[in-house]
C-alpha cells in the first residue's frame, strides 16, 4: 500500500482501521491518506490540549501520537470532537469542506470501533452534523479557451512529448476523467478500435468511457509513439509514460497541464487539472443534448446531485442570455 504518509507514526489500533478501509472498503490509497492525515492532526491536538502544547507551532507537528490506545480513545467526548472542530476553524483556517473531511475522518473511524470492530460501544461522533459546504459553481473553461490552450500544445513543436500530451488533455477535455484515472490508464484498458477505455475510478470502481472522434484520433496518433521499441522496457503496459519509460505520475500530469496553461495565456485564471473535468462535464451538459443521468455515469458519480451542479452552471449561462435580449432594458408601463 502506497500511502503518503509513515504508516508505522500510526497507533495500532489506527492502522487496523486503514487496513480495513483499504483492503475490505477498497478505498484508494490517496483516500485511506486522507484519512491517517486528519486523524493525526485529531489525535495530535487532543494531546497538545492535555500537555498544554502550544498548537500553533513547530512543536504541535512532531507530536508523537503512537501512545494512543483504545482506553485513550474511549474518554474521547462529544465535546472535545467539537472543540477540535472549532481549532480547526479558527486557527488552521478551514473552511467548511475542510472540517467536513476531518469531521467525516473521525465519524468513520468511530463507526468502524463500533460498529465494525465491536470495540466500542458508544459512538461520540455519530449525531455530530458536517459542517456546511459553500456551494460554488464549477469553475471552468471557456470553449474558445479549450481551443486556444489545444493551439499551445500544438505550437509547442519543440517538445518531445507534444504527441503524447495532445492526448492527454484532449481526453481530460472530452471525457472528464479525474488525474488519478488517466494516469492509471493501461494499454490492455484501451479497446482495438479506440472507441471506449476502461477507468478505475474512486473506491477502485471500473466504469468504460466511450471516446469521440477527437479522441480516437489522438490515442490512434499518440500509440504510433507508444509502441516505439524504446518503450517496450515498460513492464506494467502503463498507457502514458514518462521520459523514463515509467507511468506517468499525477505530478507530471499536473505540471502538464500548467505549462500549457500558461503558454496559452490562462495561467492567471488559476485553472487546474481538475477544472478540465468541470471543463469537460459542462460543455457535455451545455450542449443539451447530456441528460444529467448520463453525465453522472460518464463522470463516475456516486450520487446524482454532484453531478447537478453542473445544471447550474447552465442556468447561469440562460440567464446570462435573457439579459442580453434587446427587449431586457424596455422596464414597465409608465404611470398615467
Amino acid at each position: 500500500m502506497a500511502y503518503t504518509v509513515n504508516i508505522e507514526e500510526f497507533p495500532v489500533v489506527v492502522r487496523d482501521f486503514a487496513s480495513y478501509k483499504s483492503v475490505i472498503q477498497g478505498c484508494s490509497d490517496k483516500t485511506v491518506s486522507e484519512y491517517l492525515t486528519d486523524l493525526r492532526t485529531f489525535f495530535r491536538w487532543l494531546i497538545a490540549k492535555e500537555k498544554k502544547i502550544s498548537v500553533d507551532c513547530e512543536d504541535f507537528e512532531k507530536i508523537d501520537i503512537t501512545p494512543v490506545d483504545l482506553d485513550y480513545i474511549k474518554g474521547i467526548t462529544t465535546d472535545r470532537i467539537y472543540e477540535f472542530l472549532v481549532y480547526t476553524g479558527t486557527v488552521r483556517g478551514n473552511a467548511g469542506a475542510a472540517k467536513a473531511r476531518k469531521l467525516s475522518a473521525i465519524k468513520a473511524f468511530y463507526k468502524y470501533l463500533t460498529v465494525k470492530r465491536h470495540l466500542l460501544e458508544i459512538n461520540p461522533a455519530a449525531d455530530i452534523e458536517t459542517p456546511k459546504k459553500k456551494k460554488a459553481l464549477p469553475k471552468h473553461l471557456s470553449l474558445d479557451e479549450c481551443r486556444v490552450l489545444l493551439d499551445a500544445i500544438k505550437n509547442d513543436t519543440a517538445s518531445p512529448n507534444r504527441v503524447r500530451d495532445w492526448c492527454m488533455i484532449t481526453l481530460f477535455l472530452n471525457c472528464g476523467m479525474r488525474v488519478s484515472e488517466l494516469a492509471g490508464i493501461s494499454l490492455p484498458d484501451l479497446d482495438r478500435e479506440y472507441r471506449s477505455l476502461r477507468v478505475v475510478g474512486k473506491g477502485n470502481k471500473e466504469r468504460i468511457i466511450y471516446l469521440n472522434e477527437a479522441c480516437r484520433a489522438a490515442l490512434a496518433q499518440y500509440m504510433q509513439v507508444r509502441t516505439q521499441e524504446k518503450y517496450a522496457k515498460n513492464t506494467d503496459k502503463a498507457l502514458f509514460l514518462s521520459e523514463r519509460c515509467q507511468r506517468i505520475s499525477v505530478k507530471t500530469i499536473q505540471y502538464t497541464v500548467y505549462k500549457y496553461l500558461d503558454l496559452a495565456g490562462l495561467g492567471a485564471k488559476h485553472y487546474s487539472v481538475h477544472k478540465l473535468r468541470h471543463t469537460a462535464a459542462t460543455l457535455m451538459y451545455q450542449s443539451g443534448e447530456v441528460d444529467v443521468r448520463v453525465l453522472k455515469e460518464i463522470l463516475g458519480h456516486e450520487q446524482l446531485n454532484t453531478t447537478q451542479i453542473y445544471t447550474h452552471v447552465a442556468n447561469k449561462d440562460m440567464e446570462t442570455a435573457m439579459s442580453a435580449n434587446p427587449l431586457s432594458d424596455e422596464g414597465g408601463l409608465d404611470d398615467k
